[in-house]
């Protein structure tokens, strides 16, 4: 058996005794994701009974078990990755790589032409360690969440998508400006500090681009 290498054995010591990591145990929750989704929508009370929501990149599916939760029986919830996500009551799930126009179209097709209410965008690339190969493919799967929004979102609705600060990020956070009468940007209690992950939140989509 491969010994693992000292990051990895401190990475797994700062997983077990991370206290989001045990609370999404305690509580049943899918990953200890779900906890930087709570503090971001319930800041802003985004969520509201009835509510159309597509989780982009979901599995293993925490985002979409708490937006199901808090929606109880009303609604939709629409999640897609390119990972395989066990079944969640109430979550309509869609695998494959949202970065193929066969996936997408499976998307809009289930969607059924009725606008979104909230499109929610946890997306990251399988990471290779280089910044320079990393940054461009998270970059990319932004531009496709935000192309997403453009032609799904209902008019004044929201985009929660996570971003990674770096080349192309104040440009794209200017992108938004133009699509959304308000967006900010925050670091979750449960993003970990060293983390160069932030969250987008733009609210109230305009009906044209300034």
């Amino acid at each position: 058996m491969a010994t693992r290498s000292k990051s990895s054995q401190r990475w797994l010591k700062e997983h077990h005794s991370d206290p989001f990591v045990k609370k999404a145990r305690a509580e049943g929750m899918r990953s200890r994701a779900v906890y930087k989704l709570e503090e971001l929508v319930a800041r802003d009370r985004l969520l509201k009974p009835g509510m159309v929501v597509v989780d982009l990149g979901a599995a293993p599916g925490g985002w979409s078990q708490w937006v199901r939760q808090e929606l109880g029986d009303s609604g939709r919830v629409v999640a897609l990755d390119i990972l395989e996500m066990p079944p969640l009551a109430g979550v309509e799930f869609l695998h494959g790589d949202f970065r193929e126009d066969a996936v997408l179209s499976r998307l809009e097709a289930s969607l059924g032409g009725k606008p979104v209410d909230l499109v929610l965008s946890d997306m990251a690339p399988n990471k290779s360690g280089v910044d320079a190969v990393d940054m461009p493919r998270a970059m990319y799967l932004s531009e496709l969440a935000m192309d997403f929004a453009d032609r799904h979102l209902k008019v004044d609705g929201a985009f929660l998508i996570k971003l990674f600060q770096g080349v192309g990020f104040d440009e794209y956070v200017k992108e938004l400006r133009r699509r959304y009468a308000k967006v900010s940007i925050r670091k979750p209690a449960a993003s970990r500090k060293r983390s160069p992950e932030v969250y987008a939140l733009a609210q109230g989509k305009r009906a044209e681009i300034k």
